[in-house]
């Protein structure tokens, strides 16, 4: 294969520049949270949440209904 002659590239301050603006112009790679650890304990803290509200208002329901009922009486 022989030696390679790196000598007439033109570095610049940043490596690939002309990569790193075509990447940021169209793009290419979207800022995303990697962290799936923390993703999955947000959605179970959502979780948890609906579910304390939905026991929230069905015992108020429960409440309404028995009131409701005993105003029957």
């Amino acid at each position: 294969m022989g030696r390679v002659d790196n000598a007439r590239i033109q570095r610049t301050a940043i490596r690939n520049a002309g990569f790193v603006s075509f990447v940021t112009e169209n793009r290419c790679f979207s800022r995303r949270n990697s962290d799936h650890h923390e993703a999955r304990l947000r959605r179970f803290r959502f979780a948890r949440m609906v579910a304390y509200l939905a026991l929230g208002a069905g015992g108020a329901w429960v409440v309404v209904e028995s009131v409701r009922a005993l105003t029957l009486f």
